[in-house]
């Protein structure tokens, strides 16, 4: 009933702006064969709500066309992290599908209700609340923008990191059809069709895509027999656009159904009781638990509605509604026996309204705007260990977390030119954001718990019980002062200011809550907040043959939220308990440098280099935890996580005319330092420094009715860590791990690691009518 009422108020609020004029406003169509052969200042993007070339916008900014993702073999959005500097994008743990994102230091891995995104996901400028169902993949996309630095202002809380918008194609005023087909390692078999056309002379016109996209394991589960870390999703596109002497409307509808077995981590230390040897392969596991039976769907409807009541006016709605289930099993020992199992459910659902007024006149552009978000997410799981009472037996401490978000925020942007070179832009907005949170914690002896099908017996009173509430006001601005020597020449400096919302720890253990402390005040944290500063230069060199991009940051990074999982003793047992902390200070500094030089370019072939480098200094000027009962500072021990200080890339593409088609051959080099999955430096999960090789081939016959291409990722078939679990006793101030080696939490210990793709080769060929 809540959405019912939000979506008729909604219905009446777009209703009451659109009456006010009747002259429509039409984006430039950058999937034109001219605007993919622009030069990189020349891409159009809407980092600031509004479309700019790339080299005037003082962001540091990175824009991939679809044409790009497409020459290169793009599956997924995570793959932006080879090329775009300062940005970690991986499938977090136990499905493909939930994503961890960060973007210079600032982010989030942990997908429990209660936390959320340091960096913001944008599907057609409707933010993706939960990182469930994050992980898109790539087809039918137009372009994808990374913005890096906060994004507040325009683009509101949580992305004090930055923000990935993926930006799919409008319709133009043709019929089309195009087919993609895909068959490759590990029995990779991919197949999309799209296709859109007008209905006559009415201004509607409609179109899809729909997608099947299948692979077989690279490993294998030798406990249940099912592949570990295969593909099989379902996906699905329709919109309806109108455009119109009155009016330009889009309605998008989007669905995806993720049917992929679970995957399992790789257990770098024998069983320590039952001997259990460590496999060879790093993709094959052992993990017995298999229920619930994994499965993701999720869907979303959105309506986008855009005029010109005057040549200096535009006026926007965007209403969205998304909803996604997730049902997963995860094994944390990754060995058959039942203990540290997790069953695990996620539902989560958000409701959306973005209403925008645009100004643009010779020296002055505007944009006042409003956004309202009112999410729920229920996170629930059980943790199954065995334990002595007085005889083995199973103990699970099953967790519901039920959290809603209600957030409010109005914003503005101005950006007036002084003169033809200098220009100076402010905004800010401000936030108003509640939480509401009901957590409840129950121990089940004998079994698990009903929610999950278990037998378990309650055992004792509830460990959580918790509704409460907070709210959390922020204002947040930003400034930046461009200089234009020339149209090809940028040079900007800004300082912006990002936001991320307190909450309450789903895994927190009210029961432990200190004498006269609520479990209420117990489980809660406070907001983050991330000041940076940034200057920028971006210019076309020598008629345009070189692009290059340079930005230099500082930001100032207060009460970060770490969220965590321990051991703990409750109710007299040995459990899994959340602990979350706003740690206190750390500080990002570093740069980041992209360019693109023609080598080669002329009537019998094109030589282009595209590279980038960034670094990130990344340290914590201050971390609290307590030790030995009392409160210690041990930032010097402590590392931020996901963030590598040296990413990179180098890539040559080759085009040359054969008949009146075209070749095109590309190979690329990616690579980043060493990575600290955690706060803790550990020589098991954390990922050394190393490099990424990809080539591709790609013919394309003339006018693009067909092409056919071979790529290769990953040719030296690196095993990259991209995750892991770590129960195993530390030093509390340094965090190194005791020897000999102590479980924490199950009787085998829990040590393991989640990799990335080995190399796959693929050949994909497309059709279009």
């Amino acid at each position: 009933m809540r959405h019912h009422t939000l979506l008729t108020r909604a219905s009446l609020l777009t209703s009451a702006v659109f009456s006010l004029y009747a002259v429509p406003a039409f984006a430039q169509d950058s999937s034109s064969p001219e605007a993919e052969s622009a030069n990189e200042g020349e891409i159009v993007v809407t980092a600031r709500r509004r479309e700019e070339n790339l080299i005037d916008v003082p962001i540091a900014i990175t824009a991939i066309s679809g044409q790009q993702l497409s020459d290169k073999g793009a599956m997924d959005i995570t793959v932006l992290a080879e090329t775009v500097p300062n940005v970690t994008l991986e499938s977090s743990r136990a499905t493909n599908s939930t994503l961890s994102a960060f973007i210079r230091g600032v982010g989030q891995q942990d997908p429990v209700s209660g936390f959320e995104q340091g960096v913001g996901i944008y599907l057609d400028d409707v933010y993706l609340n939960r990182p469930q169902a994050a992980v898109l993949d790539i087809y039918d996309v137009e372009r994808i923008e990374v913005l890096r630095g906060p994004q507040g202002t325009l683009y509101g809380r949580n992305t004090v990191g930055g923000a990935v918008k993926y930006v799919t194609r409008r319709l133009d005023n043709r019929a089309h059809l195009n087919l993609r087909a895909t068959y490759g390692s590990f029995n990779q078999t991919d197949g999309v069709i799209s296709f859109s056309a007008p209905m006559g002379d009415t201004g509607l016109r409609f179109g899809g895509a729909l997608a099947r996209l299948k692979r077989d394991g690279f490993g294998t589960n030798l406990t249940t027999g099912l592949d570990n870390y295969d593909k099989n999703l379902f996906a699905g596109r329709g919109t309806i656009e109108f455009h119109g002497t009155g009016i330009f409307a889009r309605l998008s509808g989007d669905y995806t159904h993720d049917k992929s077995d679970p995957r399992g981590g790789h257990r770098f230390i024998p069983g320590m009781v039952s001997g259990t040897p460590v496999l060879a392969n790093v993709y094959d596991t052992q993990g017995g638990l298999n229920f619930p039976k994994q499965d993701v769907k999720a869907w979303g409807l959105s309506l986008f509605l855009e005029g010109e009541p005057t040549d200096w006016l535009t006026v926007r709605s965007i209403s969205a509604y998304r909803k996604d289930d997730s049902l997963t099993p995860i094994d944390f020992d990754a060995l058959p026996a039942q203990d540290v199992d997790v069953p695990g459910i996620y539902r989560n659902r958000q409701f959306s309204q973005e209403v925008q007024a645009l100004v643009s006149t010779d020296k002055f552009n505007g944009l006042i705007g409003f956004y309202y978000l009112d999410a729920s997410a229920l996170t629930q799981f059980d943790v199954r260990l065995f334990v002595q009472y007085p005889s083995p037996t199973l103990l699970t401490a099953y967790t519901s977390a039920d959290i809603r978000t209600e957030t409010m925020a109005g914003f503005a942007d101005f950006t007036y030119d002084f003169t033809d070179q200098l220009s100076l832009s402010v905004g800010g907005r401000y936030t108003w954001d509640r939480r509401d949170g009901d957590v409840l914690r129950q121990f089940y002896l004998g079994g698990g718990s009903p929610v999950f099908g278990g037998a378990g017996i309650p055992f004792g009173g509830p460990l959580t019980n918790v509704h409460g509430n907070k709210t959390f006001t922020k204002f947040t601005p930003k400034a930046s002062l461009s200089f234009k020597p020339n149209s090809d020449t940028t040079l900007y400096a800004s300082y912006s200011q990002g936001f991320k919302g307190g909450g309450f720890d789903p895994r927190g253990v009210g029961a432990n809550a200190p004498v006269g402390t609520t479990q209420a005040e117990y489980l809660s944290f406070k907001p983050e907040k991330v000041n940076s500063y940034e200057v920028g230069y971006k210019a076309n060199l020598f008629d345009r043959r070189i692009y290059i991009a340079t930005a230099a940051f500082w930001m100032d990074y207060t009460d970060v939220q770490i969220p965590g999982a321990v051991a703990c003793t409750a109710g007299g047992f040995t459990t899994f308990c959340g602990v979350v902390s706003n740690a206190g200070k750390a500080r990002m500094r570093g740069f980041e440098l992209e360019t693109r030089v023609k080598l080669i370019d002329s009537d019998t072939g094109k030589l282009t280099f595209s590279g980038s480098l960034g670094y990130v200094d990344a340290k914590y000027l201050n971390y609290v935890t307590v030790v030995a009962g009392a409160p210690l500072d041990v930032a010097q021990y402590r590392h931020v996580q996901n963030t590598p200080a040296w990413s990179g890339s180098a890539s040559l593409d080759f085009t040359m005319p054969v008949g009146d088609g075209r070749l095109n051959a590309g190979l690329g080099m990616s690579f980043k330092s060493k990575t600290y999955q955690f706060e803790i430096a550990n020589p098991y999960i954390d990922q050394p420094g190393y490099q990424l090789f990809d080539a591709s081939l790609v013919y394309h016959a003339p006018g693009n009715t067909w092409s056919l291409g071979v790529y290769g990722k990953n040719l030296t078939d690196e095993h990259i860590k991209t995750s892991g679990y770590s129960y195993m006793a530390v030093n509390p101030t340094t965090g190194v791990l005791n020897a000999p080696l102590t479980s924490t939490l199950g009787k085998e210990g829990v040590l393991s690691a989640f990799y990335g793709n080995p190399r796959q080769v693929f050949v994909t060929g497309t059709l279009s009518f």
